[in-house]
């Protein structure tokens, strides 16, 4: 991210988000079962872009929590910055459901 000349700072968030999700995945997801998560990056001079997938049961974070979410603690838990962190630290956020697989799509686009 730092050949497009991104803040230290929005660097930090990004990859603090993506690491996130990926940390939602194996406890929410898979919960702590074996299981695999691609990650795919590009970028450009406009933006990054980061796309996760993963094969655990289909379930879009973005319309809300999953069947078992209402029985967690509401404390945050070691790395468990939540899926508004996620909102703030990217630009935009996608889901989509597809081939079996949950895509989460994250954008950081370049300002100023």
């Amino acid at each position: 991210m730092g050949a497009q000349e991104f803040s230290p700072d929005a660097i930090r968030e990004f990859s603090a988000a993506v690491q996130e999700v990926m940390r939602n995945i194996v406890r929410h997801g898979y919960r702590g079962r074996a299981g695999s998560i691609r990650v795919c990056c590009t970028a450009s001079q406009e933006k990054v872009t980061v796309e996760i997938s993963d094969s655990a049961p289909a379930h879009n974070p973005l319309k809300g929590p999953g069947p078992d979410d209402h029985n967690r603690p509401k404390e945050t838990v070691a790395g468990g910055l939540g899926l508004a962190f996620v909102l703030q630290a990217a630009d935009i956020v996608t889901y989509r459901h597809r081939d079996h697989r949950n895509i989460l799509t994250l954008v950081k686009i370049r300002r100023g």
